[in-house]
């Protein structure tokens, strides 16, 4: 079940009971993968997962941890953690390190090996409890940095992610809008 901006007179409470699942970019990456935005109630639905042929996420939330899952095909879902706090506290380095992440992710090549659970490449869901600030940051700075043609400016991968997840401008938190302003400055200079 995905939510649409419709749908945005929820409140997170009420929205954080339902799966939460967005399509943010199309094709991204040597292999072309979809990159979703959602919740952890949507990491969790291994239906929803198979339905997106989404076989990685990644949990931006210091304060959740995301169980082991298999999909109905079989297929083991790689689980990636990166903890965030939401809001200040955290550091550039830690927001550039969830970046590069996400690269490392969509470029793996995903061998499979006797000992490794099985698995198969497909596309990334990026997400924490709600998917509305750290997961949007996050995903917005590695549009910018890794797709600079299409989102020149982090305010433009910024509005497209509000856009597509459906946030106001509260969403992202301004304690992580100027934590990505410091990440680019650092990969800048």
């Amino acid at each position: 079940m995905n939510i649409q901006p419709s749908t945005a007179h929820l409140t997170e409470a009420q929205e954080d009971e339902l799966a939460v699942l967005f399509p943010v970019l199309e094709e991204t990456g040597s292999h072309g993968l979809k990159l979703f935005i959602g919740n952890k109630v949507a990491a969790q639905s291994p239906v929803l997962l198979q339905e997106n042929n989404i076989t990685s996420t990644m949990n931006l939330a210091v304060n959740i941890e995301i169980a082991p899952l298999s999909l109905p095909d079989g297929t083991h879902v790689r689980r990636t953690h990166i903890g965030l706090i939401d809001g200040p506290g955290n550091t550039p380095e830690h927001l550039l390190a969830a970046v590069f992440a996400i690269c490392g992710i969509v470029e793996q090549e995903s061998p499979g090996k006797p000992h490794y659970p099985a698995h198969r490449r497909g596309n990334l869901l990026v997400h924490c409890r709600g998917g509305r600030s750290r997961s949007a940051t996050a995903i917005a700075l590695y549009m910018h940095l890794r797709h600079p043609d299409r989102f020149q400016t982090i305010e433009a991968a910024v509005d497209h992610v509000r856009q597509v997840r459906g946030l106001d401008l509260t969403q992202p938190q301004p304690a992580m809008l100027d934590m990505a302003q410091a990440a680019i400055k650092m990969v800048r200079a």
